[in-house]
C-alpha cells in the first residue's frame, strides 16, 4: 500500500467505525478527571482522577495495539474493549518500553556520572566555553541514544502487534530488518505525513479549546482520542507493506 493510501485510509478509519468511535471517547475520560477536579478544586474529584488514571494507563495502551494490529492486516474493523486483554496488551507495552530504554537511561548515568563532573570543573575555573560545549555534547549523546531506541521501540509495538508475541517485539535485529524492509525513505514521507496532520489537528485543537466550559473535554476526549486512533492504524498500514 503507497503512502497517500495509508495516510487517507488511516484519516477515514475512525469515521468508518462510528458505532464503536465512542469506547475511546470513554476511556479518554478518565484522564480529563484530574483537569476537571483542578478547575473545580476538588480534592475527592483529584484523588478519583488519579485511579482514574492508572485505569487509563492499564487499558488504553493495549487497546490501541489492537488498532495496530487490525492496521498490520489491512482490516477497518474497530477493535472491542475487552478488559482482560487491554491489561495484558498494555502490561506488555509497558515491559517492551523499559527494556528498550535501558540503553538510553544507562547512557544518561554513564554520562551524567563521567562527562558531567568534567563539564562542572570548566565552569568553576570560568572556562565557560569549554562548559558549553562539553555539556552541549553530553545532551546531544544522550538525545541521540533517546531518539534512537525510541524509534526501534515504535516499530517493536508493530512487531509486536502483528505477531502477538514480545518475545519477536525483543529481538532487536528483526526491528531493524522491518525497518529496512519499510524503506528509510518511505518512514521519512510517513513522519513528514503525520507531523502536517498533527499540526492540522493542533490548529482545530486551539479553536475547540476556546469554547467556554467543554472545549477542554472536547479536545482531551474526542480530538486526541481519533488522532490517537489514526496514528496507530497509519502504523499498522505502514508494517502491513512487509507482511
Amino acid at each position: 500500500m503507497d503512502l497517500s493510501k495509508i495516510i487517507l485510509n488511516s484519516i477515514k478509519y475512525p469515521f468508518k467505525n462510528i458505532a464503536k468511535l465512542p469506547i475511546i471517547f470513554i476511556l479518554f475520560i478518565l484522564i480529563a478527571i484530574i483537569p476537571i477536579g483542578k478547575l473545580l478544586n476538588n480534592n475527592y474529584m483529584m484523588l478519583i482522577g488519579g485511579i482514574a488514571f492508572f485505569v487509563f494507563i492499564l487499558i488504553v495502551p493495549g487497546y490501541f495495539l489492537n488498532i495496530i494490529k487490525i492496521g498490520s492486516r489491512e482490516s477497518a474493523m474497530f477493535p472491542s474493549l475487552n478488559l482482560v486483554n487491554n491489561i495484558y496488551d498494555s502490561i506488555r507495552v509497558l515491559v517492551l518500553r523499559m527494556v528498550y530504554m535501558i540503553v538510553p537511561v544507562a547512557m544518561f548515568f554513564i554520562l551524567l556520572s563521567t562527562v558531567a563532573p568534567a563539564s562542572f570543573n570548566f565552569l568553576n575555573d570560568f572556562k565557560i566555553l569549554s562548559f558549553l560545549a562539553t555539556f552541549g555534547l553530553l545532551l546531544v549523546i544522550i538525545l541521540v541514544t533517546y531518539l534512537i531506541f525510541e524509534f526501534l521501540l515504535f516499530f517493536a509495538k508493530a512487531r509486536l502487534a502483528y505477531h502477538n508475541s514480545l518475545s519477536e517485539a525483543l529481538k532487536v535485529n528483526k526491528v531493524i530488518e522491518d525497518i529496512r524492509n519499510i524503506g528509510i525513505f518511505n518512514i521519512i514521507k510517513w513522519v513528514v505525513a503525520m507531523i502536517a496532520l498533527a499540526i492540522v489537528v493542533s490548529v482545530v485543537s486551539s479553536f475547540v479549546i476556546t469554547i467556554p466550559y467543554v472545549g477542554i473535554l472536547i479536545d482531551i476526549c474526542v480530538i486526541v482520542p481519533i488522532m490517537e486512533s489514526i496514528a496507530s492504524y497509519s502504523v499498522g498500514l505502514l508494517y502491513s507493506n512487509i507482511t
